[in-house]
């Protein structure tokens, strides 16, 4: 407005708007306007001239101060308080520069940034991201993981219900059949695919936290790079994640699955006998030196399915384990080992060794009738292969050894176990904890103390006793005192009923 309270309009007609700051003609009301800062930054880097920082909308001087002077400090230590990018902006930057990650971690970041960080935390402006913003994504996600475990519950229910009334349907002997068992059919079937539409994700703690060292990684760099001025993942607090450990298959622990269908941990471990029982039964099967080779040697299933045979030396009894099959959404890529430790030379076992030169003739023997019959044998090189030399697909060894385990009846152990298995034999064997680990390929020895820490029982029962061995006794340890009584100890006797201590005993 002009001094006359008439609009100050602008070339186009339109009437000009600005602060009004000091000018402002209310501003002497009590409850009207609020406090800015306004502050001159550094130059910049081309040591012109920047914008100054400007923010308003505190209630009184003092707030306006206070938050100025925070700024200011930024600022002075190098950070771009002008900057206006997003947390999905920074993140996807970030993720695009990290060219130096493998394919497998690549995936499971993309995965953690699009699905989790940038829909709870994308449109914060990364300058005004604090430690209250990443623990309110983390308590979103527990509440999305009872959410998601009900909707597990119902599609269980719902699968259980369309197979009830396909049985009903299927096995009604009345011809022709009830129209009510096919329209119940064809509603349990829409339930099922209404409940199995569901999102039914659970993100366990193992994965949170994984989540947050992803995010953390993150900001370190934001940190580095003067964006922001610290990490704020460092105070989130997760849920306590504990690495599980090989549980081995007790008769005990056997019969309480047979009863309730349920495993007592996440991962078990066959005890030597059933392992026995599983390879007498698969002695036939084409994957039968696999399993073995696994199993005693403790390859990984994306190695065992990898091993070219130029890394294979039978002369001298060894495998250099120097690349893997990677599996992601089915896709199937070459890729080193899970660690830099994981690149190593193992020494075969006499059996495993006879076993991969008999392969070795087999799979020539195979080649030879397949280019006989006019058909392109595809040459990968790699040890274990189809009929045709195309490579196997991780997930199918997987599955075909879990149809096996079934099948023979035996309590369930995954296709990753057996590296459990031979981690386990080879520490009852006597091995030392680092040929264990040097054996697994583990990045660190406390991984591999942390993880095999108990052994089987029979060796348990050899550990309990050693100590016995080591105190000279006089008598019998298990000596009965309740049917030796010491006089001299004040024990009742005939000759001293009332159990007096003697002075010999005193």
């Amino acid at each position: 407005m002009d001094k006359a309270g008439r609009p100050v309009l602008d070339e186009d007609g339109n009437q000009k708007s600005g602060f009004l700051e000091k000018a402002c003609p209310k501003l002497k009301q009590r409850d009207h306007g609020s406090w800015y800062y306004s502050i001159e930054l550094p130059p910049g880097p081309d040591g012109k001239r920047r914008p100054r920082a400007k923010k308003g909308g505190f209630r009184t001087k003092k707030d306006a101060t206070t938050a100025a002077e925070a700024v200011w400090k930024l600022a002075q230590g190098g950070v771009d308080v002008l900057s206006e990018e997003t947390v999905a902006d920074y993140l996807r930057r970030w993720f695009a520069n990290r060219v130096d990650l493998k394919r497998s971690t690549r995936t499971s970041y993309k995965d953690y940034i699009e699905r989790v960080f940038i829909p709870y935390l994308g449109a914060t402006k990364l300058l005004q991201l604090r430690t209250r913003h990443i623990q309110g994504m983390s308590e979103k996600l527990w509440a999305d993981n009872e959410v998601h475990a009900e909707n597990q519950r119902k599609a269980h229910q719902a699968l259980a219900a369309e197979r009830a009334a396909h049985a009903a349907w299927k096995d009604c002997p009345h011809r022709p059949r009830p129209e009510g068992l096919r329209q119940a059919w064809q509603d349990a079937k829409a339930a099922l695919t209404e409940a199995r539409a569901l999102p039914t994700h659970v993100t366990g703690p193992g994965t949170q936290l994984r989540m947050r060292n992803t995010l953390s990684g993150a900001l370190d760099d934001a940190v580095d790079e003067k964006l922001i001025s610290e990490n704020w993942t460092k105070g989130v607090v997760l849920p306590k994640y504990v690495r599980p450990k090989p549980l081995v298959w007790t008769p005990a622990r056997i019969e309480a699955w047979r009863q309730t269908g349920e495993k007592p941990g996440k991962v078990m471990v066959w005890m030597p006998e059933q392992t026995g029982e599983f390879l007498d039964a698969v002695a036939g099967h084409r994957l039968y030196p696999m399993f073995h080779l696994m199993i005693f040697r403790g390859l990984r299933r994306g190695e065992a399915a990898g091993l070219p045979w130029a890394e294979t030396d039978l002369t001298h009894g060894t495998v250099h384990i120097s690349e893997q099959l990677v599996v992601a959404s089915y896709d199937v890529w070459e890729d080193t080992p899970k660690s830099e430790s994981g690149e190593r030379t193992i020494k075969l076992d006499s059996e495993t060794r006879k076993l991969l030169e008999l392969w070795r003739e087999r799979q020539a023997g195979e080649r030879a009738e397949w280019e006989e019959s006019a058909k392109a044998w595809k040459d990968t090189g790699l040890v274990f292969t189809w009929e045709d030399g195309r490579a196997y697909h991780p997930e199918h060894l997987s599955q075909t050894f879990t149809r096996l385990v079934a099948r023979l009846g035996l309590p369930p152990v995954r296709l990753h176990d057996l590296r459990h298995c031979a981690a386990t034999l080879s520490l009852a064997a006597g091995l030392h904890m680092k040929a264990i680990q040097n054996l697994l390929g583990h990045g660190s020895y406390s991984l591999t103390a942390d993880t095999y820490t108990s052994v089987l029982p029979q060796f348990e029962d050899a550990q309990a006793e050693a100590p016995l061995a080591l105190v000279p006794r006089k008598s019998p340890a298990h000596r009965d005192v309740a049917h030796e009584p010491d006089a001299k100890a004040g024990a009742q006797t005939a000759e001293n009923p009332a159990g007096v201590p003697s002075e010999d005993a005193a």
